[in-house]
């Protein structure tokens, strides 16, 4: 599944790439095997333990920081690619839209996006499989909405089996 996300994410070689709600830092290391020695990539997660465990870990062309979405620490244009998988809906609900608005305003013109997350649930079986999943009840998040309000332009959205959806989108150019 990561490396599906990170297939479709358009990662090139090269690139600087940020992780959001890196966790442990597994999807971190499957886009640094992506940009290859010349990228990097940074992560950022709000709990401090998994932030050490993810440094300790770490491919030499990665490196993780304590941080939440909605106060991203670092310089306005300055990624190529933000990723983020299954972080969304970890976010408070008052926080997304400036979580949102901190990716836009970190990623070069140009730049790219591509969010995963639970699927709005349709049902009870639905709600009850994320809630397995997650240990927590099931929201809709609504990645789209949350993307274009930041000023992302959609690319493409989807599915991928069994509960997630995504949003890839660009961050116009000039």
């Amino acid at each position: 599944m990561y490396d599906g996300l990170v297939r479709r994410s358009g990662v090139r070689p090269g690139d600087r790439v940020l992780d959001v709600g890196s966790g442990t830092g597994y999807l971190s290391g499957r886009a640094a095997l992506a940009v290859g020695p010349s990228g990097r990539v940074e992560g950022v997660d709000p709990s401090p333990t998994v932030v050490a465990y993810a440094n300790e870990q770490a491919p030499a062309n990665t490196t993780f920081r304590v941080a939440g979405a909605e106060r991203l620490p670092f310089e306005d244009a300055s990624f190529d690619l933000a990723l983020s998988c299954l972080a969304v809906h970890h976010i408070p609900a008052d926080d997304r839209v400036q979580a949102f608005a901190e990716l836009f305003r970190v990623l070069k013109p140009g730049g790219r996006l591509l969010i995963a997350d639970f699927r709005p649930p349709t049902g009870r079986l639905s709600r009850l499989a994320i809630a397995a999943f997650s240990g927590h009840g099931a929201e809709d998040v609504r990645l789209t909405d949350l993307a274009l309000g930041a000023g992302f332009y959609i690319v493409e959205t989807g599915r991928r089996p069994p509960l997630l959806c995504f949003v890839r989108a660009t961050r116009p150019s000039g």
